[in-house]
């Protein structure tokens, strides 16, 4: 790899997409590549998402086209060559038929190999383009970037085995790679709190937890609220249920904020919205338990701040996350049990986690492992054979295992 052109996402205040170019520079720049950061222009000034969920309509289309019609331009003057790596965070990228339109019709010594993040979309019948119709075209899409990313030599990364899965069964041809994991930065995080030194010793935080996911149909935020019910049902001991929101709170469905609002005003949870990522990693300083139920979750930066800031995680043992955990059976909920989920946060209420630090450590490797994939000392990751469910069951990392 002679050269990286590095296409990233553009910033929204709400998501992770803030630090994502930052987190990748620091590690391009502790591997020494050579690195062009191609640029894109935003819509607006606001880093806010006005419609849509998980990034703006308009914003990332804009910023998507703007984004690919520069690196035309540094295609055009010769200074992408076949020895040289694309490598995109979103394969949805408006615009990316213009590398297939051109690839196809330069000499192949000039092919630059590509290589494209699948976050989710129509693969995952639980995405939201299923809940808005797009599915109907996205689909087709992606089978284009797939062609055009197998045509270059390069390949898709997905975040863990469980999605490499779901694009085998999708028909997808190009080669797949397991980064397993999200692309994450645990010191640039540690620094927003003022370093390691300032996290909130556990037994000196309020009896708190948290809920971080969008306030989406396919994050089942009902189930959260169920569970805060029960709690008030079963026991009398006082713990405030908080949903952490980047933006103003809101949802594809209109009950899950009809509900939110009224269990609010009940006092049965507290409503912090329109956080800034700092004010957000200051309540996770201060959170026992960060809590989560989605089905539409591949991996979750969520559960990397959490654990990175002294913070407890207990998840549903679905798709990504048992190998997001290591199949840690202490943190990990039977889905969809409400009594195990009520058990496992209580448990996690109490004290911190022995393996608590490892979850984060891992994912802040996943950068380095993207890295060693496209320069081609990744094959360890390579899922493109028909032995490919032969890693499902294997723990990533180390874990420490206490029996009870």
């Amino acid at each position: 790899m002679r050269k990286l052109f590095y296409m990233g996402l553009e910033a929204y205040q709400e998501r992770y997409t803030l630090q994502l170019t930052e987190w990748n520079r620091r590690v391009f720049d502790r591997r020494k590549l050579d690195v062009v950061y191609v640029p894109g222009v935003t819509i607006d000034n606001t880093q806010s998402i006005s419609v849509g969920q998980v990034l703006d309509a308009h914003g990332r289309s804009y910023f998507a086209m703007s984004q690919m019609m520069n690196l035309v331009q540094l295609m055009k003057n010769g200074e992408v060559t076949g020895e040289d790596v694309i490598y995109f965070e979103d394969m949805f990228q408006p615009g990316f038929e213009s590398l297939g339109y051109i690839i196809n019709q330069i000499p192949r010594e000039q092919v630059p190999r590509i290589y494209v993040r699948c976050l989710a979309q129509a693969i995952d019948p639980d995405d939201f383009v299923h809940v808005w119709g797009l599915n109907r075209w996205m689909d087709l899409y992606e089978k284009m970037v797939n062609e055009i990313v197998a045509f270059s030599g390069g390949a898709v990364l997905a975040t863990n085995e469980e999605m490499v899965a779901h694009m085998r069964i999708a028909g997808w041809t190009a080669p797949l790679y397991n980064i397993s994991g999200l692309a994450f930065g645990k010191s640039e995080v540690l620094e927003r709190i003022g370093g390691l030194e300032n996290i909130q010793p556990f037994d000196s935080r309020p009896r708190r937890v948290g809920f971080a996911a969008r306030f989406d149909q396919e994050k089942q935020p009902g189930f959260f609220m169920d569970l805060i019910e029960m709690y008030g049902e079963l026991t009398t001991e006082p713990c405030e249920f908080a949903i952490y929101s980047g933006g103003p709170l809101r949802s594809n469905n209109p009950a899950y904020i009809e509900r939110a609002r009224r269990m609010e005003a009940e006092g049965k949870l507290r409503i912090y919205e329109n956080l800034t990522k700092n004010q957000y990693y200051e309540l996770l300083n201060n959170t026992r338990v960060l809590f989560n139920c989605a089905l539409q979750d591949w991996v979750s930066n969520t559960v990397s701040e959490a654990d990175t800031l002294g913070c407890n995680v207990v998840y549903p043992a679905y798709r990504s996350f048992p190998e997001t955990f290591a199949n840690d059976p202490n943190r990990l909920y039977v889905p969809w049990s409400i009594d195990d989920a009520y058990h496992k946060m209580q448990n996690n209420l109490r004290e911190p986690h022995h393996n608590m630090g490892l979850i984060s450590d891992w994912n802040n490797g996943t950068i380095g492992r993207i890295i060693d994939i496209m320069s081609g000392s990744g094959e360890a990751w390579n899922r493109s054979g028909n032995r490919y469910r032969d890693h499902v069951a294997h723990e990533k990392y180390q874990v420490v295992k206490i029996e009870s």
